[in-house]
C-alpha cells in the first residue's frame, strides 16, 4: 500500500482520481475539502503557493505526489496564475526533495508544445516544447517542464511522470473549450481545422492512478485515439460552421477586449488555427494504458450528457 498525496484533489480530475484509488492511504488536499471524499480518505487544505507543501508533505511523508492543482481557466491574473502553476509547483517540488518521496507525478499538457504553424502532426514527446509567450497556461506549463527536467538532472532519485494531457471531457464538464461547442454555430479561422484531441476524464484518472503505482516513469502525451476537427463537432451536434479570415478575427478581438465585449485579444486566432495534435503511442506502448474511449467516443459522451 502507498501513501499517495495528491494536489488539486476537488477539481474535477482530483475528484475522478479519488474514485480510482480505493485500497491506498490516500491524502487529499486542496483549498476546498473535495465532496464527495472517499472513506478512509484524509484531507489537508493546502495552499501550494506558501509554505503548507513543505508542511504538509513533511507530516505525511507520502511515496507518491500526485501534483494536479492548476490555474486552467482564462482571466485569472497572469502574476496569480503564475504563482500557482509555476511557484506552486517549485514548492511542491522542493517539497518531495526535503522529504524523501519517491515518485511525482505532474499533469503537463499538450499547450507546452505551443500554438504553431509548424508544429508537427502529431506531435511526440521528443519533440520541442515552445510554449507560446502571450498564453499564459502555455507559457507556464513550458517553464514547469524545464524546472522538472533540471530536477531529473539534478535529483534523479525523484521518478518522475509527467502527463502531457490533451482536452479532458468527462460528465459535467464545463469549461471555456466546452463554451465553444455551446455557440449556435462553431468559429472556425478559414484553411484551419482547429483539431482537438480529447482524453477522457475516467481514463485520466486511470493512468495517474497507475503513474503513481507501478507505470514507468517517463514523459507521456495523454489523449485518446483520433483526432476531431471543427467539421467533425459541427456535424456530431448538427451545428453550422462560421469561417472567418484570420486578419478579420484578429481585428475584431482587438477591438473587442479593450470595451470589455471579449476576454480574448488577437492572439486566440493562432488557438483556434495551431492546436496540437498528440500522438499517445508512447502512453500506448511504453506507459501500457490504451484508452478506453477515442476522441469521438469522448466527445460523443460529453455532447449526449449536455444535451447537445
Amino acid at each position: 500500500m502507498s501513501r499517495i498525496l495528491i494536489t488539486g484533489a476537488a477539481g474535477m480530475v482530483g475528484q475522478a482520481l479519488l474514485a480510482e484509488l480505493s485500497g491506498q492511504q490516500v491524502f487529499a488536499t486542496d483549498l476546498a475539502r473535495p465532496d464527495p471524499l472517499p472513506e478512509g480518505a484524509v484531507y489537508f487544505k493546502m495552499d501550494v503557493t506558501g509554505g503548507d507543501p513543505d508542511r504538509v508533505i513533511a507530516k505525511v511523508r507520502p511515496d507518491v505526489v500526485i501534483h494536479l492543482a492548476s490555474i486552467v481557466t482564462p482571466g485569472v491574473a497572469r502574476e496569480v496564475a503564475h504563482r500557482v502553476d509555476v511557484g506552486g509547483t517549485r514548492a511542491v517540488l522542493d517539497a518531495c526533495l526535503a522529504h524523501g518521496v519517491r515518485r511525482l507525478v505532474v499533469t503537463s499538457s499538450g499547450a507546452a508544445y505551443g500554438y504553431h504553424a509548424d508544429n508537427p502532426v502529431p506531435l511526440r514527446e521528443s519533440d520541442p516544447l515552445r510554449g507560446n509567450p502571450e498564453f499564459p497556461y502555455a507559457d507556464h506549463k513550458r517553464q514547469v517542464e524545464e524546472m522538472l527536467a533540471e530536477a531529473r538532472r539534478d535529483a534523479p532519485q525523484l521518478e518522475q511522470v509527467v502527463l502531457r494531457v490533451g482536452t479532458v471531457l468527462g460528465k459535467g464538464t464545463e469549461n471555456q473549450i466546452t463554451a465553444l461547442f455551446r455557440k449556435p454555430r462553431l468559429l472556425a479561422v478559414l484553411g484551419s481545422e482547429s483539431p482537438f484531441v480529447f482524453i477522457w476524464t475516467r481514463d485520466l484518472a486511470r493512468i495517474l492512478a497507475r503513474a503513481a503505482g507501478d507505470g514507468p516513469a517517463g514523459i507521456y502525451n495523454v489523449a485518446g485515439d483520433g483526432v476531431m476537427g471543427v467539421s467533425d463537432l459541427a456535424r456530431a451536434m448538427g451545428k453550422p460552421v462560421q469561417r472567418l479570415p484570420a486578419l478579420a478575427v484578429k481585428a475584431a478581438l482587438a477591438l473587442a477586449r479593450p470595451l470589455g465585449l471579449s476576454r480574448y485579444g488577437p492572439e486566440q486566432v493562432r488557438f483556434l488555427q495551431y492546436r496540437p495534435v498528440l500522438a499517445n503511442d508512447a502512453l500506448k506502448q511504453v506507459f501500457g494504458y490504451v484508452p478506453e474511449l477515442t476522441s469521438a467516443e469522448v466527445f460523443d459522451l460529453w455532447r449526449r450528457e449536455a444535451g447537445l
